[in-house]
């Protein structure tokens, strides 16, 4: 790793230190519903005051497009950030000009305070020269904890750190040396595995990952998608039919690459998408005609815990089946607690990331299980993809 974190920070008592974090949080009726992001990023905000600096957060909330909307104030999230510290947290109302200012002159060594949402001003976004220049009067040293927002080139995530000493926060630490472990430099054999709905949002993902990986499961609506470009009959299952010619050339980047596809052998079949809908289990070349597919069958999932035993390393995006409704979240549930047993016993680095697989793990019952679950949603997937993080890159870059 060749970025700074906060073992490399001494001496900062007294010191403006501005923290990106996210608290991007699900809210309703003006109250935190998920705090899984608050919790996150509290052992960097706790460490930093602990050491005695002025702490100063900078998040987005929302999308106000530069405009100040009383519903996306971070004045709203604020009493939920205190509830995970267990500390006083101040609020600015604004995170630029005079109010931020006095707000912070006011601070004490160790005080934690909250500025306003940084995207009510069209500079952070464009991160324009001057509404950087601004925001780093606010600080001495400039920390980043939220790898979330890391693939957006704006003023709190990037520019900031052309401004001043840049650090990684203990969770934007965690995440990338779990990723450097999943991808960047990984114990082998890698198996990925990838769910979800359509190929055509993950078409990158997979040309990436098949350049990556020694074995690449595919699943959920997208296996339908490869079955009937080889010439399977998926019956009346989720299947994007136009882009057969793409699956196909996937397929041979990866046979070209030594990278094994991995496609279901099995489905559990239903006539309609509902709960415990009439369903059975059928040999993948036998999908009645009338049929929805909407989970991979016993053969399957033996088929990719054979491939999970063999591998290091597992790389996880998306569920195998619909696993929302009962009973066709078997296999997601299966895989995952064969790959949280083997993570347990030491024979596998398990990295896993997105929304549904968040989701589905927890559902599972063992996300706490995997070496390392990042709910960073958007920057997972394109750093899974191969591109590249200007929130991240900055940091490695810095001197």
């Amino acid at each position: 790793m060749t970025f700074k974190t906060l073992d490399d920070l001494t001496d900062i008592a007294g010191k403006r230190v501005l923290v990106r974090v996210d608290l991007n949080v699900p809210v309703k009726d003006g109250k935190v519903t998920d705090t899984t992001r608050i919790e996150r990023v509290a052992p960097t905000i706790r460490e930093l005051s602990e050491k005695g600096a002025k702490v100063i957060l900078l998040a987005h909330f929302g999308r106000p497009k530069g405009e100040k909307v009383a519903d996306m104030s971070l004045g709203l999230i604020a009493p939920a950030v205190e509830d995970i510290l267990g500390s006083r947290v101040h609020v600015a109302a604004d995170c630029i000009g005079e109010a931020a200012a006095a707000a912070i002159a006011a601070l004490g060594n160790g005080d934690i305070l909250l500025l306003e949402n940084t995207r009510f001003h069209k500079g952070e976004e464009k991160n324009t020269p001057e509404f950087t220049a601004a925001l780093a009067e606010n600080g001495d040293i400039y920390v980043n904890d939220a790898f979330s927002a890391a693939h957006r080139a704006h003023a709190s995530t990037e520019g900031l750190a052309h401004h001043l000493p840049a650090y990684a926060g203990r969770t934007m630490q965690a995440e990338l040396e779990a990723l450097e472990k999943g991808l960047g430099n990984p114990k082998r054999p890698v198996v990925a595995i990838v769910g979800g709905a359509k190929v055509s949002t993950k078409i990158d993902l997979l040309q990436n990952l098949v350049k990556k990986v020694d074995a690449l499961v595919i699943g959920g609506g997208m296996a339908n998608t490869f079955l009937a470009a080889n010439g399977v009959d998926v019956g009346k299952s989720l299947c994007e039919h136009d882009l057969a010619e793409t699956a196909r050339a996937i397929q041979a980047a990866a046979k070209e690459a030594g990278c094994a596809i991995v496609l279901p052998v099995d489905g559990v079949v239903a006539r309609e998408f509902k709960a415990n809908a009439e369903n059975t289990v059928v040999d993948i070349a036998a999908i009645p005609s009338d049929a929805i597919v909407l989970d991979v069958g016993p053969a399957s999932i033996a088929a990719v815990n054979d491939w999970v035993a063999k591998a290091e390393t597992l790389v996880w995006n998306g569920p195998l089946g619909a696993f929302e409704i009962a009973p066709f979240d078997t296999a997601t549930v299966a895989v995952a607690k064969f790959a949280a047993d083997e993570t347990r016993a030491g024979k596998l680095v398990s990295v896993a990331g997105g929304g549904d697989t968040v989701s589905a793990l927890n559902h599972a019952g063992v996300a706490d299980d995997f070496t390392y679950i990042s709910t960073a949603g958007g920057a997972f997937l394109e750093w899974m993809e191969g591109k590249p993080l200007p929130g991240v890159d900055i940091l490695h870059q810095a001197k």
